[in-house]
């Protein structure tokens, strides 16, 4: 325990939690060790037990260390194995904070009210065949009208990563190349792993992916485009409909990219304060668009619509039938029932225009302590900092858990991001941005007390 000691320059609880961190961070502490105990600690560092008691707290939120009651305190062993890689890095901590804002999920308060809807539904769940629609005809004629661009075919699946894994099954082959977006959802890269593609990381900014390293990417020859073109996570990025154009314009005139299917991923279409927006508009015979209903409606439907040209999903359907068959038409009916119902329309409305407000209003705040970001749309917001680690467990110690920006990430040893899940802000965003900003500059925390209090 004597290492210890040494490492702890600052006796406070972000302090030694911050050392705590960069000892695990580093090897020197490693999944399994055993710590000391609470009062033990807090005689060598002559402190009080309340102040590694909180240090302890702050790195269990982030999930370095694990209590076993009396057995003791031990740094976190590997997350569960079932877990895909990014996944695991992803897995949240367990134990209360304040202020929970790494999910990446949206507010439960402000999703539409589902009792109405199932009220409407039939009591018995029948289905005339099963080699019937997988679609119900009310759900596609809506679909139609708000689709972005006419489209050949329109079915449903279980969420947007099943119509995107879906979607790569059916389009790409062991060891082609995809374009990604960097940074990007971590379980793309999973995807992408797992069927032995390449990845081919671009980087994106505040309209999307980057038009020169696109390009350059095009000469490659890759077999798919995988784009976010709305609220992107992690930074919240939209894309504008000149950038989408100059995009279709890249895809159509490289002369290696003449066979690339474009898939796009528009997770928060309904909470989204952007206007629709897709390549399909321009490239719609090699466009697979897809719409989930997660973000808006509820993650735990696990429905969204996937449209594109009829000889690309015409197979998927096809092969789904071997499988699941076709989502749920009761949960169908009660998407239908959402889309459609006034109240429940307008319930989406506001939480899109609260979201819109709670990210305006951690940007400002942002900024007035001298962190210039621009204003995310949809629920998350990406945040530079100096030490992504030692950023969160200066939050965990204020009260805050964030989701570290790594995973998010297609390489490593570039600047240091975390996830904020502006979505979830309580009322009053001042407080937590200045904490957010104590995080981001650690050097500059001793002249922003508030934040150190916060908890």
């Amino acid at each position: 325990m004597q290492n210890f000691i040494g490492e702890i320059e600052q006796r406070s609880p972000a302090g030694i939690a911050a050392a705590i961190g960069r000892l695990i961070a580093s090897g020197r502490l490693a999944p399994g060790d055993r710590l000391p105990t609470v009062r033990v600690l807090a005689g060598e560092l002559g402190v009080s037990p309340a102040t590694v008691s909180h240090a302890w707290q702050a790195l269990s939120a982030v999930g370095l260390i694990t209590s076993r009651g009396r057995g003791g305190t031990f740094v976190q062993d590997t997350a569960p194995q079932w877990l895909p890689a990014r996944s695991q890095s992803m897995i949240g901590a367990v134990g209360a904070v304040r202020l929970d804002l790494s999910r990446g999920t949206p507010d439960p308060q402000l999703l539409p009210k589902l009792g109405p809807a199932l009220s409407r539904v039939s009591q018995r769940a029948v289905t005339p065949s099963y080699q019937d629609l997988s679609i119900i005809p009310e759900l596609l004629d809506v679909l139609r009208v708000s689709w972005p661009y006419p489209v050949d075919s329109i079915t449903i699946v279980d969420g947007a990563l099943d119509a995107i894994s879906r979607s790569l099954d059916a389009v790409t082959h062991f060891g082609d190349r995809v374009i990604v977006e960097n940074p990007s959802f971590p379980p793309f890269f999973d995807l992408l792993d797992q069927r032995g593609l390449e990845r081919l990381p671009v980087a994106v900014d505040e309209h999307g992916i980057v038009p020169a390293g696109f390009a350059a990417a095009l000469q490659l020859g890759p077999a798919v485009v995988l784009l976010q073109p709305r609220a992107h996570n992690p930074t919240g990025a939209s894309m504008t409909a000149h950038r989408a154009e100059e995009l279709a314009r890249l895809l159509r005139t490289t002369a290696a990219s003449a066979d690339t299917i474009v898939i796009e991923d528009d997770h928060s279409a309904e909470i989204s304060i952007a206007p629709d927006v897709s390549l399909g508009v321009w490239l719609p015979e090699r466009t697979l668009h897809v719409r989930s209903f997660s973000k808006s409606h509820g993650p735990d439907l696990r429905i969204a619509a996937l449209g594109g040209p009829a000889a690309l999903i015409d197979p998927i359907v096809s092969r789904r039938m071997l499988g699941p068959g076709w989502t749920s038409r009761m949960l169908q009916t009660i998407l239908h029932d959402l889309l459609t119902n006034g109240e429940s329309m307008a319930q989406v409305s506001e939480a899109r225009r609260i979201y819109f407000a709670r990210q305006r209003a951690l940007a400002n705040a942002l900024a007035e302590f001298g962190l210039d970001v621009v204003q995310a749309d949809g629920i998350n917001t990406w945040l530079p900092v100096h030490s992504e680690r030692d950023a969160m467990v200066h939050l965990a110690a204020s009260g805050i858990r964030v989701a570290g920006g790594s995973p998010f990430l297609a390489n490593t040893g570039g600047p240091e991001f975390i996830r904020v899940t502006a979505g979830a802000l309580p009322d009053d965003i001042r407080p937590v941005a200045e904490a957010l900003f104590a995080a981001a500059h650690p050097r500059d925390a001793a002249v922003h007390p508030v934040a150190a209090r916060w908890s």
